[in-house]
C-alpha cells in the first residue's frame, strides 16, 4: 500500500482551521453571509456620522461626505485586521471592523464648543490615534488588570448608553412628526419576531443569515407600507473619491486630545 505524507507545517507556523480550503463553503454560501455582515456593519457604521452630523447641524451634503469617509476608513482597518502590513500583525481572522460607539458623546461636545466644531473632532480622533497606536505595548502588558468582570461591565455601560439610538431609529427618527408611532414600533418588533423564528425554526445555512432574512423582511414590510423613498439616489455620484481635510485642517485641542486618548484606551 503507498502512502502519501502531507507536509507538515514548517516551524514557526499556526495551523488556523480557518484557512483550510476543505472548511469552506461554496462560493453562493460565502458571498452571502460575507453581504449579511457588511450590511450588520453598515448599520453600525452610518450610525455615528449620521448622529454627529445631525447634532452639529450639518447640510445633508456634508453628512453624506461624513459617512463615505467613515466607510473608507472602515475598509481600511479591515484590511489592516485581516492582512496586516509589517508590524501591524492584525488579528488576521475574517471580520469586519466598524465603529464604536463609544466616543459619541465625547465627540459631540468637542463639536458643540465654537471654538473647535467638526475639525477639533478631527484634531481630536487624528491625535488620540497615534498615542494610542504608541501605547500599544504597554497596554499590551497591562491585559492582567482587565480581567472578564471589568470588560464585560465597560461593554455593558457602552450598550446601554447607546440604546437611545435604537430606540430614536425604532420609533421612528429623530424630528419624525410621527415619532413613535404604532407603525414603527410595531415594525421594529415584526422583524424582531421574524429574526428569531428562523433562527429558531431553521438549521444550518438559513439560520446563520437569519439577520439578512431579517433585513430583507423589513424592507419589504418599509415598502408596502410606503416609508421607502429614493429620492435624491440619482443626484448622487457613483464614485466620488475621499479628499484629506475636506473640512478644513484639523483643529488639535490638548483636552479633546487626552479625552479621546482615554476613550480609545
Amino acid at each position: 500500500m503507498n502512502e502519501t505524507n502531507s507536509p507538515s507545517p514548517q516551524a514557526g507556523q499556526r495551523q488556523r482551521p480557518v484557512d483550510e480550503v476543505e472548511r469552506m463553503l461554496p462560493p453562493g454560501q460565502l458571498f452571502t453571509l460575507g453581504l449579511q455582515h457588511v450590511l450588520v456593519m453598515y448599520a453600525g457604521a452610518v450610525a455615528v456620522p449620521l448622529v454627529i452630523g445631525g447634532s452639529l447641524g450639518l447640510p445633508k451634503e456634508q453628512i453624506s461626505y461624513l459617512i463615505s469617509s467613515d466607510l473608507f476608513c472602515c475598509g481600511i482597518v479591515t484590511l489592516l485586521q485581516c492582512l496586516g502590513i509589517g508590524r501591524f500583525a492584525g488579528i488576521r481572522l475574517p471580520v469586519i471592523m466598524s465603529v464604536t460607539f463609544a466616543a459619541v458623546m465625547p465627540m459631540l461636545a468637542i463639536g458643540a464648543n465654537p471654538d473647535l466644531g467638526l475639525t477639533g473632532i478631527f484634531g481630536a480622533t487624528i491625535a488620540a490615534g497615534i498615542l494610542s497606536t504608541l501605547l500599544v505595548p504597554l497596554i499590551g502588558r497591562l491585559m492582567p488588570l482587565f480581567p472578564t468582570v471589568v470588560t464585560g461591565v465597560v461593554i455593558t455601560s457602552i450598550g446601554i448608553s447607546i440604546m437611545q439610538v435604537g430606540i430614536d431609529w425604532m420609533a421612528g427618527g429623530k424630528g419624525n412628526p410621527e415619532y413613535g408611532s404604532l407603525r414603527y414600533i410595531g415594525t421594529s418588533f415584526l422583524v424582531l419576531a421574524f429574526i428569531l423564528l428562523v433562527t429558531r425554526f431553521t438549521k444550518g445555512f438559513f439560520s446563520n443569515i437569519s439577520v439578512l432574512l431579517g433585513i430583507l423582511f423589513g424592507f419589504g414590510v418599509a415598502i408596502t407600507m410606503g416609508e421607502v423613498s429614493l429620492d435624491g439616489l440619482n443626484d448622487a455620484a457613483w464614485f466620488a473619491p475621499i479628499v484629506p481635510f475636506a473640512f478644513g485642517w484639523p483643529t488639535f485641542d490638548p483636552i479633546s486630545i487626552a479625552t479621546l486618548t482615554v476613550i480609545m484606551l
